[in-house]
């Protein structure tokens, strides 16, 4: 006679069923149901760009950790040229947040390297090319933090003139925020912030001038051009929604202060002090209307900004084509924002 021995079915339990993909950014970011992030050590991200990639410029650069407890770093780039007495003179100092939609990139790819390399050569400036923390894995505000960080870290090194580079190149009272797409949210939020006196110290370092470039703003009521954006193009509505929902707070709709500047839970910035702001928006982009309605109000304000349109172009034109003709005027008006001059038209 056999016997067996089995559990009440009531005491078994089923095996939990596997974690499958909730998001996916692009092939780049897969957000799963249990909350893990992955990001594929490949992707289209790893091709090379398909825009000229300049090798002769006299600018050296180097990376340098920003934040030891994030692991954050950035890249200075500085242009190697002397004047004629063999003297290299102060430059003004250029903060730079690259695009993503908080969730992609860094200064190591190689378009946002390219644009650094442009902007120190021609403007000509100290370039601070900064990475910061990454949605979904670090969501909103933790980029813009990231960015006030920045500010401070340049503040220490120029008190204690610690970085050979800086101390020698950088002219601290020249230093410009300048933010593409989601970096210009980042330029924003560390203006108010500043401007607010709400204990960002950065002195001796002054804040020139912010350059905004196809900011990327959000909020729950569309705009005219955001509701008339065509459908499966890839800087179209559904990746930017996407993209909202992978960066802001969980449960966090578009009008969070972290995408909706002027958005119900948002502090107003009527009593914020805003050094001259160049904000750069695109004929194509999806988010031009929102760009326009930003510049508007802080206009009405009595901001002192100026907004410059670049006809035929889409949001990440520079990074796209850094060496294309709308980049060629992108960087003559930036330089003539930075080095003084006429105001281009508006």
């Amino acid at each position: 006679m056999s016997s067996f021995s089995s559990s009440p079915a009531s005491s078994v339990s089923a095996a939990a069923p596997p974690p499958h993909v909730v998001e996916d950014c692009l092939g780049v970011v897969q957000l799963l149901s249990d909350g893990t992030v992955t990001r594929p050590t490949r992707s289209f991200l790893s091709d090379p760009p398909a825009h000229e990639v300049r090798r002769d410029l006299p600018v050296e650069w180097k990376d340098v950790v920003y934040d030891e407890a994030h692991g954050l770093r950035l890249r200075i780039y500085r242009p190697t040229v002397t004047t004629n007495d063999g003297e290299k003179k102060k430059l003004p100092v250029v903060v730079y947040f690259h695009g993503g939609g908080f969730c992609l990139g860094s200064f190591e790819h190689p378009s946002f390297h390219e644009v650094g390399l442009r902007i120190a050569h021609d403007l000509p400036a100290v370039v601070l090319s900064a990475d910061y923390r990454l949605a979904p894995e670090h969501r909103l505000p933790a980029a813009q933090h990231d960015g006030e960080t920045v500010l401070s870290w340049l503040s220490g090194h120029a008190v204690s003139g610690a970085d050979p580079w800086l101390a020698e190149s950088a002219d601290f009272e020249r230093v410009f925020v300048w933010g593409d797409s989601c970096g210009g949210n980042v330029a924003h939020h560390v203006a108010v912030r500043h401007g607010s006196g709400c204990g960002l110290d950065i002195g001796p370092v002054r804040i020139a001038g912010y350059v905004l470039l196809c900011p990327y703003f959000g909020g729950e009521e569309r705009m005219a051009s955001e509701a008339s954006s065509p459908r499966g193009v890839l800087m179209g509505l559904e990746l930017f929604d996407q993209m909202w929902r992978l960066a802001l707070p969980a449960g966090a709709t578009r009008d969070h202060p972290a995408a909706n500047p002027f958005g119900p839970g948002s502090a107003p910035l009527d009593g914020v002090a805003f050094p001259p702001v160049l904000v750069a928006d695109a004929e194509k982009d999806l988010l031009r209307d929102r760009t326009a309605d930003y510049v508007a109000r802080l206009r009405a304000m009595g901001k002192p900004v100026e907004l410059v349109v670049f006809e035929g172009q889409g949001h990440g034109f520079f990074v796209y084509e850094p060496w294309g003709a709308a980049a060629d005027e992108l960087v003559r008006v930036v330089r003539r924002f930075v080095h003084g001059g006429p105001p281009a038209a508006s």
